[in-house]
């Protein structure tokens, strides 16, 4: 037990030890010198500057289609960009969830 340093409670089961406030300001310091903190230009204000997928895994014409359509217009709408419903059905969703899943992760593919 450390007389000259406070003590915070970790809350973690089988920790060895609480940490220091000595101990959490140095941690926080390295953060900002090494620029974990720094504030950062945002990436998504460039988004999206192609168009995007959304894979709906269901047969076209249904609920979950008419839904994303809507949604597609708005999109299209609010970021002057297109926004393409691509019906991929079959397997009880699983082939447009792995189309998904296999995609770059860019963000320009989105599943519904």
């Amino acid at each position: 037990m450390v007389s000259n340093g406070v003590r915070l409670k970790t809350g973690l089961k089988g920790s060895k030890g609480d940490l220091t406030r000595r101990a959490a300001l140095g941690g926080l310091a390295g953060l900002a010198a090494g620029g974990g903190l720094a504030p950062r230009k945002a990436r998504a204000e460039t988004w999206p500057n192609r168009p995007v997928t959304i894979i709906v895994p269901f047969p076209p014409g249904g609920n979950t289609d008419t839904m994303a359509r809507l949604l597609a217009a708005r999109l299209s709408e609010k970021f002057g960009q297109a926004f393409i419903v691509d019906n991929r059905a079959g397997a009880s969703g699983a082939i447009g969830t792995t189309a998904v899943a296999h995609a770059p992760p860019d963000g320009y593919t989105l599943l519904f």
